[in-house]
C-alpha cells in the first residue's frame, strides 16, 4: 500500500481532478473487480448463473442507477446508516442488535437471507445479488456509515481544491477521480492481499465492517475545523491508504459473503 501511496502521490501532481466518474460508478467497480479475483468455481458459476454476461464489477452500479425510477423510492434508505456521534466500538454492537430501523445494516442482512431461499424467482435474485454487491461496498466507506445530524456528511461544506463541495461528496467521488485510474487499472494497483488477511477480513460479522467504517469516519469529522475548509494534495497523501484498504475489503469480504451463499 505504502509504493501504491507514494506512486499516486506523485501522479497527482501532474493531473487536475476529474469529475466524470463517480465512487458510485468506479469505486463499486473496483469492489466488484476484486470480489470476482476471489470467488470459488462454484460461486462464480451461480453468480454468473443469476447475472448473466454481466460481470459483478458492472452489476454494481444498479441500485443507484435505478434512483431515476421512482418505482424505486423505496429503496432508497437501504443505502446508509446514520448514527449517533461519539460512539463507542460496544455502543455501535449494541446499537446494532437491537436495529430494525430501514438501513444498509438490515437491509443488508435481509438480502443474504433472501438469498439462501431456494424458492426465490430468478428475478428476484437478480436484483437481490444486485443490491447485496453495492451496499456491501455502500458500507466499507462513502459516509454511507456517518452522523444523524449532519446526514452523513452532506452538511459539512468543504472545498476539493477550490471547488465547493461537502465532505460525503469528497468521499463518495473527489477522492477516488483524483487518482485518475480505470477500474481495472486500480484494481490491478491494489489487489494484493494474502490469504491470512482475507479469511481474517471474511470472518468478521457485517457489524464489525458497519463499526470499522464508523470509527474511521470520527476522523474524518475531526479533521474538518472551520466550515468551506480546503482540502486538496495533503488531504489525498493522508487518506490514500485508508481509501484504499476499504475498496480492497470491501471486495475481499463480498468475495467472502458469496462463496458462503452459493458453496
Amino acid at each position: 500500500m505504502k509504493a501504491i501511496k507514494k506512486i499516486i502521490l506523485f501522479s497527482s501532481v501532474f493531473i487536475v481532478p476529474c469529475h466524470s466518474f463517480a465512487w458510485g460508478v468506479l469505486g463499486h467497480r473496483i469492489v466488484g473487480q476484486i470480489a470476482e479475483s476471489y470467488l470459488t468455481a462454484k460461486a462464480k458459476m451461480q453468480v454468473q448463473k443469476i447475472l448473466g454476461t454481466e460481470t459483478i464489477a458492472m452489476a454494481s452500479n444498479w441500485a443507484d442507477f435505478i434512483k431515476s425510477d421512482s418505482a424505486y423510492d423505496y429503496i432508497y434508505s437501504w443505502h446508509f446508516i446514520n448514527l449517533d456521534s461519539g460512539l463507542t466500538a460496544a455502543q455501535v454492537k449494541s446499537f446494532l442488535q437491537k436495529d430494525t430501523a430501514t438501513d444498509v445494516y438490515t437491509k443488508t442482512n435481509f438480502l443474504v437471507k433472501e438469498l439462501k431461499n431456494k424458492q426465490l424467482s430468478m428475478e428476484k435474485k437478480r436484483m437481490y445479488l444486485k443490491l447485496l454487491i453495492h451496499f456491501v461496498g455502500d458500507i466499507h466507506l462513502r459516509l454511507h456509515v456517518g452522523r444523524k445530524d449532519d446526514l452523513g456528511g452532506n452538511r459539512i461544506k468543504v472545498l476539493w481544491f477550490s471547488t465547493p463541495t461537502n465532505l460525503h461528496a469528497v468521499w463518495d467521488e473527489q477522492l477516488i477521480n483524483f487518482q485518475q485510474l480505470g477500474y481495472t487499472e486500480y484494481t490491478n494497483a491494489i489487489n494484493h492481499t494474502t490469504t491470512k488477511q482475507r479469511l481474517s477480513w471474511q470472518k468478521q460479522p457485517i457489524s464489525e465492517w458497519i463499526n470499522e467504517s464508523y470509527q474511521i469516519a470520527q476522523t474524518f469529522y475531526s479533521e474538518v475545523k472551520q466550515p468551506d475548509q480546503k482540502l486538496g494534495y495533503r488531504y489525498n497523501y493522508d487518506h490514500i491508504e485508508t481509501l484504499n484498504d476499504r475498496l480492497v475489503k470491501a471486495g475481499v469480504r463480498l468475495a467472502g459473503l458469496l462463496n458462503e451463499l452459493f458453496k
